[in-house]
């Protein structure tokens, strides 16, 4: 029971969950999804500001803006509808790399009210807290301009807002990576300042999310038919022979953090 409680205590502190209306809107948002995505992101959104104590500025605003979208959706005539079906998640993505950036143009990266849940109050104003939170936002900020991009090119360039590669496995790959850098990059950062107190963590660690979306990705690319038979079997293999070989080295870095653990 700790465990979980701690587990989701973890959550509800990473900037993760702070930008999960954004995720759920990038990814649900479409012709004829439009209302549900902007009023399930703006609940999400809505939930987040409820619980805490003191929300952060990136849960504010997204409650501002899917606020806004589901009542725009609502109300506006149907071209203009049709138009934030096709366009509005990359208007959303396009809106949090906005905010990324002029976080860390001000040096208040976004991730910064999550960090201090975490880390004592002592640390706050040092280099190291800075530049890792300058880091994890600038990856959440370039995973949302590849949400953007992937998306323009499905409805600009293919003309099709639910293609596969641009709609789903290029938005999702990128967005994934970026949490799990988020959790990632501060344990590196930890190892590096007290050497000897918890293992580095290994590149292969930060790539086991992607990895283990490959085999997914070739089961939906061979159901429809979005590549070559061919390709999606390798994506499957590939995902398979990889997801064994990482597997290995995670367990290699758990046995490590317990002999650190012992000591």
């Amino acid at each position: 029971m700790n465990g979980g409680a701690g587990w989701g205590a973890r959550l509800m502190n990473s900037s993760i969950t702070g930008m999960a209306p954004w995720m759920l809107f990038s990814l649900l948002s479409g012709p004829g999804r439009y209302g549900l995505a902007a009023a399930l992101a703006a609940a999400v959104a809505l939930a987040l500001v409820l619980v805490r104590e003191r929300p952060a500025f990136l849960e504010v605003a997204g409650l501002v803006l899917f606020a806004a979208l589901t009542v725009i959706g609502l109300i506006v005539l149907p071209p203009t509808l049709h138009w934030l079906e096709t366009y509005a998640d990359e208007l959303a993505d396009l809106t949090l790399v906005a905010l990324a950036a002029g976080s860390l143009a001000v040096r208040a990266p976004l991730t910064t009210p999550y960090a201090r849940r975490k880390v004592p109050r002592e640390f706050w104003r040092t280099p190291d807290f800075l530049r890792t939170n300058v880091a994890i936002t600038a990856a959440w900020g370039l995973a949302f301009l590849a949400a953007a991009l992937a998306g323009g090119v499905g409805d600009l360039l293919l003309r099709n807002p639910e293609n596969l590669w641009t709609g789903w496995i290029v938005q999702v790959s990128a967005l994934v990576t970026a949490a799990r850098f988020t959790e990632w990059y501060p344990a590196l950062v930890r190892a590096r300042l007290a050497p000897g107190t918890e293992p580095r963590p290994r590149v292969s660690s930060l790539l086991m999310p992607f990895v283990g979306l490959l085999i997914p990705m070739g089961v939906l690319v061979l159901v429809f038919g979005a590549a070559p038979r061919w390709f999606a079997i390798a994506l499957m293999v590939i995902g398979v022979v990889l997801a064994r070989v990482l597997r290995t080295e995670v367990a290699l870095e758990e046995r490590e953090g317990e002999r650190h653990e012992l000591k």
